[in-house]
């Protein structure tokens, strides 16, 4: 049940929003398999199939899912079928297809393969937490997020979320964690990190390796800056902070699998409800440590002007 890589967005904290609004608000993008000529497809599913509720909550904790259908047709087989059809349209009239009439066969093909291609679906979930404020898409990459946050602000008139932002850069944080050798309280520096420079494409990659001071400072002399750091939160989840704020690999540590493992049922249901919960709990708490550690939010992530949603994430 654990999300794997967290894309986090802010929301004022007491956000009024409880899963019998939502799930009213997300009705309307409900997913619908695409017809023969259409190429994708988004909409909300249910987070827990074959149950019919789009929206599943546990305490006032949510979780939504959005499902992206589309269709697999390769370029090199219009390509293939354009091709032909310009060779024959040469051979009959004696000259090649211009570009207009080219992009007219091109639309034409793929209209006609579309409804032979075969269908690729894939799920990304969310977890929005409205006491505490926070908005995660579990997605490894910041396209994949901006599909779901940008269907839930078109589902939602006046969705509060930002992503988030800190007051202090999270690269420049991470070398200065580096450089000291000590990570914030309640954190400690694993054994995974990325050094990148400013200007250039140059880099350099630890992974499974202890850090020497005297290389970290000099690869930071030289311009560098951290821009990926393995990070254990209170030995309870490990993670990858990256420059972004996006926060890779998590995973929850011996003390936390001992915890679900004493606490499994065999009720389905009530296993989903317990790991839920136990996810929740503990990624808000350490979210919240660690944008204390990165200085607090810039008011642009949670201020005032949160209640409007923005152009990126309303297109």
């Amino acid at each position: 049940m654990w999300f794997r890589n967290l894309i986090v967005l802010r929301a004022p904290a007491g956000w009024d929003i409880d899963a019998a609004t939502l799930g009213e608000a997300l009705q309307p993008l409900a997913f619908s398999a695409a017809t023969a000529v259409e190429e994708a497809r988004l909409g909300w599913v249910p987070p827990l199939e074959p149950e019919p509720l789009l929206v599943r909550a546990v305490g006032r904790q949510l979780l939504i899912a959005l499902r992206q259908e589309k269709k697999l047709l390769p370029a090199r087989v219009v390509a293939q079928f354009v091709k032909a059809r310009a060779d024959a349209i040469e051979a009959q009239e004696g000259f090649r297809p211009g570009r207009r009439r080219l992009r007219e066969l091109r639309e034409q093909v793929r209209d006609e393969l579309l409804p032979r291609a075969f269908s690729l679906s894939a799920d990304t979930r969310a977890w929005i937490d409205p006491a505490g404020g926070w908005v995660v898409v579990d997605a490894a990459s910041q396209a994949r997020a901006d599909e779901l946050i940008g269907l839930l602000a078109r589902s939602l008139d006046g969705f509060p979320a930002r992503p988030l932002r800190s007051a202090r850069p999270p690269a420049a944080a991470m070398t200065a964690w580096l450089v000291d050798g000590e990570a914030p309280a309640g954190f400690t520096i694993d054994q995974d990190v990325e050094l990148k420079a400013r200007d250039t494409r140059a880099s350099v990659r630890y992974a499974n390796q202890s850090l020497d001071a005297e290389d970290v400072a000099r690869h930071t002399r030289s311009g560098k800056q951290c821009t990926k750091l393995a990070l254990t939160w209170r030995a309870r989840v490990s993670f990858v902070l990256t420059d972004t704020l996006a926060i890779r690999r998590v995973r929850p540590l011996d003390v936390l699998q001992e915890a679900v493992g004493s606490e499994a049922s065999s009720d389905a249901l009530e296993r989903f409800e317990t790991d839920f919960a136990l996810m929740t709990g503990e990624l808000s708490a350490m979210q919240a440590e660690l944008l204390e550690a990165l200085g607090g939010a810039t008011p642009a992530a949670a201020g005032p002007g949160a209640a409007r949603a923005d152009d990126r994430l309303a297109a």
